[in-house]
């Protein structure tokens, strides 16, 4: 498992922003579509409002480079 885990939905395009940056860059992480599993929704939304979320240990950031989705 990758140590920075990105909780996103599938219509969210700063979700995909986030997605294409950190994949150029070589970036690690575990994606969790909330919309695909009830489990990760609850997970999300005990941490913000919007996606993505990020996270990694106990450091959590919303949104990606002043967006959210």
């Amino acid at each position: 498992m990758a140590g920075l885990i990105m909780y996103t939905l599938k219509t969210c395009p700063t979700c995909e922003h986030a997605r294409r940056d950190m994949t150029a860059d070589g970036i690690e992480f575990e994606e969790r579509m909330i919309d695909n599993n009830p489990a990760w929704f609850d997970e999300a939304a005990q941490l913000g409002l919007t996606v993505p979320i990020l996270v990694r240990g106990d450091k959590v950031e919303i949104g990606w480079k002043g967006e959210s989705g």
